[in-house]
C-alpha cells in the first residue's frame, strides 16, 4: 500500500509542477507578444498593417519605414537625449535614495515616524495633481526647455526610498553600525564603505524600476520641453503620428529600437541583483 502512495503523491506533484510551468509559458507569451508584434509590424506598410488580415510575419518594407523615421523626425538626437536624462536621473535617484532610506532604517532623528507617514503618503497623490505646482516651481527656477527640468525633480521618489529603507531593515542589523561607531568610523564612512556595498540588490531593482520610469516619461517632458533638439523619444514618435496618414511603420521601428536600451539596462542591473545576492549570502 505505501509504494502506491509514494507512487500517487509523486503523479500529483509533477502534475502540478507540469501545470504550474504551462501556466508561467502561457503568461510569458502573453507578456512578450506585443513587443513581437511591434518588431514584425515595423517592416510593414501602412495598408498592410491597417488590412484585416493580422500581419504576423516578416516584412520587406523595414528599411523603408527607417528611413520614413529618420527623415521626418529627429530619432537618433531624441534617442540621445533619453540615455543622458535617463542615465541622469537614475544614477542621482540611487544616491538619493540609498542615502534616504539609510536614514529612515538604521538612525534616529526627531519627527522620523511622521516624516516617513508624509512621504508615504505622497504615493497616493495622482500624478497629474501636481503638474501645475511641478510646471511653476520650474519656471521659478529658471529650468524651462532644460534636460534637468525632466529628470532632477524625479530622483528622490517615495517609492525608491521605501524599497530601500525596506531592505535595510529586514538584511542590516544595526549591529554593524554600532560596531563600525566604536571603531571611530563617521557617517560618511559608515554609509560609503559599509551600508552601500551591502544594498546592491535593492538598488539594482531601483535602478530598472527608475530608468524605465525615466525612458518612458511623456508628460513632465510634454510640459518642460519645447525646442525641436531637445525633444526625448516618447515625444518625438508621438509627433510623428500626427503627421497626415501617420506612418505607423515608422513609429513601430522606432518604438522598436527604444525597446533596445531598457532591454541591456535590465539585463546589467539583473546581474547585479543576483550577484549581490549571492556575494551577501553566508555560509553555514
Amino acid at each position: 500500500i505505501m509504494p502506491s502512495l509514494v507512487g500517487s503523491e509523486m503523479c500529483i506533484r509533477d502534475r502540478s509542477r507540469t501545470v504550474g510551468q504551462l501556466f508561467i509559458i502561457a503568461l510569458t507569451a502573453i507578456t512578450i507578444f506585443p513587443f513581437v508584434w511591434s518588431i514584425l509590424l515595423s517592416s510593414h506598410n501602412r495598408e498592410t498593417i491597417f488590412s484585416s488580415k493580422v500581419p504576423l510575419y516578416w516584412g520587406t518594407y523595414f528599411i523603408e519605414n527607417y528611413k520614413i523615421l529618420v527623415e521626418l523626425t529627429p530619432f537618433w538626437q531624441g534617442m540621445y537625449n533619453s540615455l543622458v536624462i535617463s542615465v541622469l536621473g537614475t544614477a542621482t535617484s540611487l544616491i538619493f535614495c540609498s542615502m534616504a532610506g539609510y536614514a529612515f532604517a538604521l538612525q534616529t532623528f526627531r519627527m522620523k515616524k511622521a516624516l516617513f507617514a508624509i512621504m508615504i503618503a505622497t504615493m497616493m497623490v495622482p500624478p497629474v495633481v501636481s503638474l501645475v505646482p511641478y510646471y511653476l516651481t520650474i519656471k521659478f527656477f529658471g529650468l524651462l526647455n532644460t534636460h534637468t527640468a525632466v529628470w532632477l525633480p524625479f530622483t528622490a521618489t517615495p517609492v525608491g526610498i521605501f524599497l530601500v529603507r525596506q531592505y535595510v531593515k529586514r538584511t542590516i542589523p544595526y549591529t554593524l553600525v554600532e560596531s563600525a561607531k566604536l571603531d571611530g568610523a563617521s557617517q560618511i564612512d559608515i554609509f560609503f564603505k559599509i551600508i552601500l556595498p551591502l544594498l546592491k540588490p535593492a538598488l539594482a531593482t531601483l535602478g530598472i524600476i527608475q530608468f524605465v520610469f525615466f525612458w518612458n516619461n511623456f508628460l513632465s517632458p510634454l510640459v518642460v520641453l519645447a525646442e525641436q533638439d531637445k525633444l526625448v523619444l516618447p515625444l518625438i514618435l508621438r509627433s510623428l503620428q500626427n503627421h497626415p496618414n501617420a506612418p505607423w511603420g515608422a513609429v513601430m521601428v522606432g518604438t522598436t529600437l527604444a525597446f533596445f536600451p531598457v532591454l541591456l539596462v535590465y539585463f546589467f542591473f539583473s546581474r547585479r541583483i543576483i550577484s549581490g545576492l549571492t556575494s551577501g549570502a553566508v555560509k553555514g
